[in-house]
């Protein structure tokens, strides 16, 4: 379970600023990706909420969603997105990283270190401490995870009414067989990621 071990060892208590920094959409054939740069205080979240933070895939959407809420209140933080455009033009490692160095400059106060889930670096201009399964680890990383994972499930949401037959409303761009039906069927619209394997493949079988 998470903890505040990385941030005090990286020296909160003692004032420093750390912020915890992961992202959401990775793997769907659709939608963007969406990274958050989160803070959190080490005093005034209940013990409650902090034995609510965990990798935002182990969560279910209601208790995200639930979660996500009161983050908000007690939580600086920032949200940063990659386009499709951009995932296709750079590859989704680099559209990864852009959305998180968008996401750490657009946070009100300046972090000197963040700890970063996975094992690399997006090149912050901080110091910079990649945690494996951080957002498993890590209260500031579960708390961004969180966060960017509730931001992208509403953007895809948002997106399902204009594309009923995807269902987005449900998988959120992700490739489920009902997904990948509607795109073997129907073909694609603009918000899906053609240099992604399962969507080129559906691509020339259409063509």
């Amino acid at each position: 379970m998470p903890t505040f071990r990385y941030e005090i060892s990286l020296g909160r208590k003692s004032g420093a600023v750390i912020c915890g920094v992961d992202e959401a959409g990775r793997g769907p054939l659709a939608g963007p990706v969406v990274a958050c740069a989160a803070i959190l205080p080490l005093s005034g979240i209940s013990t409650r909420l902090l034995g609510a933070l965990d990798d935002s895939k182990r969560l279910s959407a209601e208790v995200r969603e639930a979660v996500a809420i009161k983050l908000r209140a007690k939580a600086i933080y920032a949200l940063g997105e990659a386009s499709v455009e951009e995932i296709d033009r750079f590859n989704i490692l680099r559209a990864t990283f852009m959305a998180m160095r968008r996401a750490f400059e657009k946070l009100p106060i300046q972090p000197c270190h963040a700890i970063i889930d996975g094992n690399m670096k997006p090149g912050l201009p901080c110091a910079e401490t990649t945690v494996v399964e951080g957002d498993h680890l890590s209260y500031s990383i579960a708390a961004a995870s969180i966060l960017a994972k509730v931001e992208r499930d509403k953007m895809m949401r948002e997106l399902a009414p204009a594309y009923p037959i995807y269902g987005w409303e449900t998988n959120v761009g992700y490739g489920t067989p009902e997904h990948r039906a509607a795109i073997d069927a129907y073909g694609l619209t603009p918000h899906h990621r053609v240099s992604f394997r399962p969507v080129y493949e559906q691509l020339s079988l259409i063509d």
